[in-house]
């Protein structure tokens, strides 16, 4: 997979119409492409490849997981991931890829090599926040919950008789500045 060679769908041979393409996404694909936030992978691939008289319709189908870190524990697990992908393609004067949805190619190109897309459709695919589901289901057992559940903060609130409202322990810090307050109010003659 050194060249991503295996990647490469040469169009010239292909009849018009709808080709398939199936691709495994393995950890050494995203070494290719040095990154190091998966640390192993096995994602499928269908491409849809619709070949025209003057362009091509791809569309990518991705399916699988990619192990990664979870944001909260650093515990490694397995993020199921789901997403798909269209591009057109077609042919111009020379190379251009700034739009994310339309690929121009020289004419003069023969082949087409997919992977750069196969590895962008798949790391957008993996949200912002990755959260192991054990901590969202509370069934994880780790050291750093632990911590971090011994560092929570605790409020205190303690209910008084039913009319009255609720009395929240206060900061100490927040007192002197009422005494502030208070002092101010005293000096200007009001109560």
């Amino acid at each position: 997979m050194k060249d991503l060679k295996e990647f490469e769908i040469s169009f010239v041979g292909l009849k018009e119409g709808i080709h398939h393409f199936e691709y495994i996404i393995e950890k050494e694909f995203f070494d290719f492409f040095e990154y190091e936030e998966f640390y192993n992978s096995n994602v499928k691939i269908n491409l849809s490849f619709l070949k025209k008289a003057t362009m091509f319709e791809l569309e990518f189908s991705i399916l699988g997981w990619v192990e990664v870190a979870c944001d909260v524990t650093n515990e490694l697990f397995q993020l199921p991931i789901k997403n798909t992908m269209d591009l057109i393609v077609k042919f111009g004067d020379e190379y251009n890829d700034e739009n994310e949805e339309l690929l121009i190619i020289p004419h003069t190109d023969y082949k087409l090599n997919v992977a750069q897309f196969i590895y962008e459709t798949i790391v957008l695919s993996v949200p912002l926040k990755k959260i192991h589901p054990g901590v969202a289901d509370g069934t994880l057992k780790s050291e750093v919950l632990e911590k971090l559940k011994e560092f929570e903060i605790k409020e205190e609130v303690e209910k008084q008789t039913p009319d009255e409202n609720i009395n929240e322990t206060i900061d100490p810090r927040w007192n002197k500045l009422k005494d502030i307050l208070i002092d101010k109010n005293k000096s200007n003659g009001t109560s």
